[in-house]
Formats: C-alpha cells, sequence, structure tokens
C-alpha cells in the first residue's frame, strides 16, 4: 500500500468518525440534558420534547441552511439561536453558550450586567416554558445554525424567569 493511499484511508475513516461523533452528540437528549441541567440548578422541574415545537424550528432551521445568519424567525415560541463557523459545532456547545450567560443575570434587580447578554439563559430556566424543540443544520456556507424554541415563550417583560 502506497503512503498515498495509507493517508486517504486514514482521513477517510477519521472523517466517519467524526461524522458519527457529531451525530452522536446532537440527539434530543442532548438538547434535553443541557436544558434540564441548567434549570435544575435553580430548583425548576425539566422540560420536555414536543414533536410539533421540533418541527417549527426544523422548518426555520431549513430556511437558514443557504445563510446561516443569527435571524430569528419572529414566531408563536420563545426562541434561542446559535450560529458557528464550523459544522463540529454541536447541540451540547449551543445550550452551554447560552447557559453559560447564567453569569451575566441577577435575580435580585431581574437585569443582565450592563453590556451583557443574558436573555438566552432565562429563556432555558423561565418556569412556565416546559415543552422544548430544536433543530440543527449545516449551513452551505460551512457552519451550523442551532435553534431552540419554548412553549409558552418566556423573558416576559417585567417578571422574573423562576
Amino acid at each position: 500500500m502506497t503512503i498515498l493511499k495509507f493517508a486517504f484511508i486514514l482521513a477517510s475513516i477519521m472523517a466517519i468518525a467524526m461524522t458519527n461523533k457529531t451525530l452522536a452528540q446532537n440527539s434530543q437528549k442532548d438538547y434535553l440534558d443541557g436544558h434540564n441541567s441548567a434549570r435544575k440548578a435553580v430548583r425548576l422541574g425539566p422540560v420536555t420534547w414536543d414533536d410539533n415545537v421540533a418541527a417549527y424550528a426544523q422548518n426555520y432551521a431549513n430556511r437558514r441552511i443557504g445563510d446561516c445568519r443569527l435571524i430569528h424567525s419572529h414566531g408563536p415560541y420563545g426562541e434561542n439561536i446559535f450560529w458557528g463557523s464550523w459544522t463540529g459545532y454541536t447541540v451540547r456547545d449551543a445550550v452551554n453558550s447560552w447557559a453559560s450567560e447564567k453569569k451575566y443575570y441577577n435575580y435580585t434587580s431581574n437585569t443582565c450586567q450592563p453590556g451583557r447578554v443574558c436573555g438566552h439563559y432565562t429563556q432555558i430556566v423561565w418556569r412556565d416554558s416546559n415543552k422544548i424543540g430544536c433543530a440543527r443544520v449545516n449551513c452551505n456556507n460551512g457552519g451550523v445554525f442551532i435553534i431552540c424554541n419554548y412553549k409558552p415563550a418566556g423573558n416576559v417583560r417585567g417578571r422574573r424567569p423562576y
């Protein structure tokens, strides 16, 4: 076997392994686990998967395949969106990114730190949002678009999430 042929075979095996790893890390369970971990930390019950909300999320994600732009759907649900420049980003990366905003949220004043964003986090831990549906697509530009929708929508002005 030539070195070139060996390198091609090795590269192919690694690509398949990466694809399988990425697929394994983008399951419904991954969305739920990430959300429910953040909710448990503030003593909230879990969210559950809703196929209708997930179908809405998938439909909107499919609309973003061409450009991968961070544009909200302005639909009937609460919504978090994520963009990554590489298709290796997983749903765990997206949910962890949103949940990491917790450090910017002040429960007492019900505000974000000045100059910081925390609305993705507060949507995750919105007490009344008990159903989610999410989707992930690889975009034509080599990036990834991930969306989670929440039923009912959270982030109601003047109300605390929990």
